[in-house]
């Protein structure tokens, strides 16, 4: 196996993981109850989706 060359700083080390951070998850409105909801799902107070009942 071979070794690092030369030691990778404090610096270095925290602005290559400065990009891990958790994202804001995106949501959206629903049609019937405009309650808000992920995108892709049914809703869960009404059970819309795209404009149809799918849950009972």
């Amino acid at each position: 196996m071979s070794v690092p060359k030369k030691k990778r700083t404090k610096g270095s080390v925290k602005r290559r993981g400065s990009h891990f951070a958790l994202k804001e998850k995106a949501g959206i409105k629903c049609s019937n109850c405009a309650a808000s909801i992920m995108p892709h799902r049914a809703c869960a107070k009404c059970g819309y989706y795209k404009g149809e009942k799918k849950v009972k």
